[in-house]
């Protein structure tokens, strides 16, 4: 296709694109909006600091503890009719908790507000493999994993704001109303290409003819794909590889202000301030390398295992630049060190995020999502119990640090072994007289 046929290819793929990207942008909204208000959350219900732990961990326990039967359902019912009832569940979860008179209710709803989000990054990844061809898939995984990162830019002051000016339940209200406008954005915007009344013949021609995910239901039974998988080297590799960019992740998501206080000795609005700079870098690198460059280079011939490798391995690496961060008690030279990890980390997600509809057989990008997810989310879990427990018994964050580098090593060490080449897997063997649905 030359250049003149590509500019009038129509664009209605970007818009599917950015309603992704918003949606993640809300729901992490809905994830930070705790934390934001524990404060008033303790001072109003008398709650002891193990009872807002509770709460703190509640979402964590059922989102990820559900990725797999999540990426099941989806694969068997369709990102339409699962993200419908997602989104729809993201607001009433956030306004039972508007509404709660007490710890119960609160943490009810976010395990409710867990259950709600957990199909969401396998959707996000099944819909990117639906709508965009392998040249533009970079860049589209890009638009929703970087607004995760963003909202962690954006969605702690303006929470805060509403929590401080209008009181906690304000805070939760707010959030709740953005998710119903979403899901009625959803509603009305969202379809697979099959089905989509706005979606011209031009447009799907050009991202069916270059490589996008074939939709479909399961060639195996749930069971049956689940059983394959787990077989799969090439799946473990994946999902050992993005659990230590989870573990990272998690670790700065949930220590980095921390360390700012107790290794610095930063007040709290200083260390907010100073924790937004590497997230802000983390947006940027997202898009920039894990997105445009990688659809660049693919565009431009280059072999696209190497380019998307690459990218994937160099990332993790720079997320070694941690390491730098035990060497200095200068906050802006620890700092500059935290912004290169976190900005190469955020580099590999897109890529990490968009191998399931890469890899996958027909109709099981979802279940290898949430795989991928479901050992990634447990590191939510892991990460600042072993930060905490490190740096208890140090105090200092420098083994803490030391082991987050471990981790990134065998994580690149499992990309390199296991996953070898970004390639779909051959299709399941279906048993005669197994009753497989055929998609």
């Amino acid at each position: 296709m030359n250049a003149f046929t590509a500019k009038i290819i129509p664009r209605l793929r970007w818009r599917i694109g950015g309603l992704i990207g918003a949606g993640v942008l809300i729901n992490y909204f809905d994830r930070i909006s705790i934390s934001v208000a524990g404060p008033q959350l303790q001072q109003a219900f008398s709650l002891t600091p193990a009872e807002l732990g509770l709460l703190f961990s509640a979402f964590f326990w059922s989102y990820a503890l559900l990725q797999i039967p999540a990426g099941l359902i989806l694969d068997r019912f369709g990102v339409t009719r699962v993200g419908r009832w997602g989104a729809f569940l993201w607001g009433v979860a956030s306004t039972i908790t508007a509404c709660a008179s007490g710890f119960a209710g609160i943490f009810l709803a976010r395990i409710l507000l867990g259950i709600a989000e957990s199909p969401s990054f396998p959707a996000n990844s099944k819909a990117t493999g639906y709508w965009f061809p392998r040249t533009e898939r970079a860049l589209s995984t890009a638009l929703f994993d970087a607004a995760a990162k963003f909202s962690n830019v954006i969605g702690v002051p303006l929470v805060a704001l509403a929590v401080v000016h209008l009181g906690w339940r304000w805070g939760f209200g707010i959030v709740a109303a953005l998710s119903f406008v979403y899901f009625i954005a959803f509603y009305v915007i969202y379809r697979d290409p099959s089905k989509h009344p706005r979606l011209t013949r031009e447009e799907r021609d050009y991202i069916t003819s270059n490589g996008a995910t074939p939709e479909g239901q399961l060639s195996a039974s749930p069971a049956g794909m689940l059983a394959y998988l787990l077989k799969s080297r090439k799946v473990w590799g994946l999902t050992i590889g993005f659990a230590a960019y989870g573990y990272c992740f998690y670790l700065f998501l949930t220590w980095l202000p921390g360390y700012l206080v107790q290794t610095m000795h930063m007040s709290i609005l200083k260390s907010a301030w100073f924790a937004a700079i590497p997230w802000l870098c983390a947006t940027v690198s997202d898009l920039v390398v894990g997105g445009w460059l990688i659809d660049h280079l693919v565009a431009k011939g280059l072999n696209e295992n190497l380019v998307r490798k690459g990218v994937l391995l160099a990332g993790m690496f720079c997320g070694l630049a941690v390491f730098g961060a035990t060497t200095t008690t200068d906050p802006v030279v620890a700092i500059v060190w935290i912004s290169i990890a976190l900005s190469g980390l955020a580099a590999a997600a897109p890529v990490g995020w968009s191998i399931p509809s890469l890899i996958a057989p027909k109709g099981g990008v979802g279940t290898v999502g949430g795989i991928m997810n479901f050992v990634n989310n447990m590191m939510g879990a892991v990460a600042p119990i072993v930060t905490g427990y490190t740096v208890g018994s140090t105090q200092s964050f420098s083994n803490a640090f030391i082991v987050a580098g471990v981790v990134l090593v065998v994580g690149m060490v499992s990309f390199v072994v296991l996953l070898r080449r970004i390639e779909p897997l051959p299709e399941p063997p279906s048993p005669a007289g197994a009753g497989y649905a055929v998609g």
